[in-house]
Order: structure tokens, then C-alpha cells, then sequence
């Protein structure tokens, strides 16, 4: 066997290690888009839709949420307004609402990166709904990237809940994900969240699978 024909199939051996070393390197998790949506106190709820009004389910969701029927418009500064914006239930102790940077610069609003439900300090928002509306004067973000999982899925990616983890698209655009909050729960399904800019920009869909790094 001569010198070119023994390097070339080291090579190609060298290559098959490293195929396969990367295949098992890393925990995967597949990709949900996430779009702009609300989340409502119930007083809120019945000012913005109605005495006594209960939403109504549309769609099941992770962790015994769902999407509701019922959709509001929000308005920043200046009356800027972005419509048709989904409400998810159930009904939370404090109204919130997760917008996009794109979403932030349309509606004139400093939304701050959170983890969801740490509102102090975010900014402002109207919603206006069929019977109402309501101005809050804090409980608009941008949502920290994050993946949702379950205790069984933690311990195989060795994470807890709380960790910051990087994550990598392995497509055309092998874009890597940094500042990803690992949130662990009974209820959860494995599902990491990208808000729409995000996902456009990487060139990723729902579905998608990605890997912890």
C-alpha cells in the first residue's frame, strides 16, 4: 500500500471519528417558535372582554397552559399599535406581555430581556380589548431564550433548573445560542423557545432540533 493511499484512508477514518464524536456530543432539544402574546390577570380579562368573562381554550399548550380564543390589541408610545395579538391562559397574578425586538422598535416601547414573570422595572403597555382596555405600567419584555424541560430530561443533559446554558443550530447559518435558560418542571415538555426574530434570523422553524453545547 503506498504513502498517498494510507493517508487518505486515515483521513477518512479521522473523519468518521469526528462525525460520530459530534453526533453524540451534546443533548438535543427541538425548537419552538414562539410569536407576541399576552397573559392576563382576571380582573384584566374582565375589563378588556367583559364582566364575568372566562377565556376560552383554542389550543393546548406545555405545563397546562393553552392559547386562548380571545386576542387583544396593544398600543406603545405615540399609538402605535400591533393587533390580533393571541392571550394565553390560564390567568396569571400579574398581566404580562411578550413582544419581539422588531415588535419593540414598531411600538416605540424599551422592553427589557426577562426571564418570564420578573416584570419589575419593564416597560410600559396599553392592551385594548372588544369591552375595555388597560394600561400597565409595567409587564412588557422580550423573552430570555430558554428550554423547557422535564426533571428526566434535565438529568440526562446535566442541568437544573435555573442554569444558562449555550445551544447550537446545526444549519446553514450554524448559528450558536448563548444566555439560554434551562427551566425544569413535572409538567414540562423538552421544547426550547425563540421568540420570532431570533428564529428568522437563524433560519430556524418549530421543529427544528438544536443542541446544548
Amino acid at each position: 500500500m503506498d504513502e498517498k493511499t494510507i493517508e487518505r484512508i486515515t483521513k477518512l477514518a479521522l473523519q468518521a471519528l469526528e462525525e460520530q464524536q459530534n453526533s453524540s456530543n451534546g443533548f438535543l432539544v427541538p425548537v419552538g417558535v414562539s410569536a407576541r402574546h399576552v397573559h392576563l390577570t382576571q380582573a384584566d380579562v374582565e375589563t378588556l372582554f367583559g364582566a364575568g368573562h372566562t377565556l376560552h381554550k383554542k389550543k393546548d399548550l406545555m405545563g397546562g397552559q393553552f392559547a386562548a380564543e380571545e386576542c387583544v390589541t396593544i398600543v406603545g408610545l405615540k399609538l402605535r399599535a400591533i393587533e390580533n395579538v393571541r392571550v394565553l391562559g390560564p390567568c396569571r397574578k400579574q398581566s404580562q406581555v411578550e413582544i419581539s425586538a422588531t415588535d419593540a422598535l414598531k411600538l416605540g416601547v424599551k422592553a427589557p430581556i426577562r426571564e418570564s414573570g420578573k416584570l419589575a422595572g419593564s416597560a410600559p403597555i396599553a392592551l385594548v380589548g372588544p369591552k375595555g382596555a388597560i394600561y400597565l405600567q409595567e409587564g412588557c419584555i422580550i423573552a430570555q431564550r430558554h428550554i423547557h424541560m422535564s426533571p428526566k430530561d434535565a438529568q440526562e443533559a446535566k442541568v437544573k433548573d435555573g442554569d444558562v446554558v449555550s445551544v447550537r443550530a446545526d444549519n446553514e447559518r450554524g448559528t450558536i445560542f448563548n444566555h439560554v435558560l434551562i427551566r425544569v418542571n413535572d409538567s414540562f415538555t423538552l421544547e426550547m423557545h425563540l421568540d420570532t426574530d431570533e428564529a428568522n434570523a437563524a433560519k430556524i422553524s418549530t421543529g427544528t432540533t438544536v443542541r446544548i453545547l
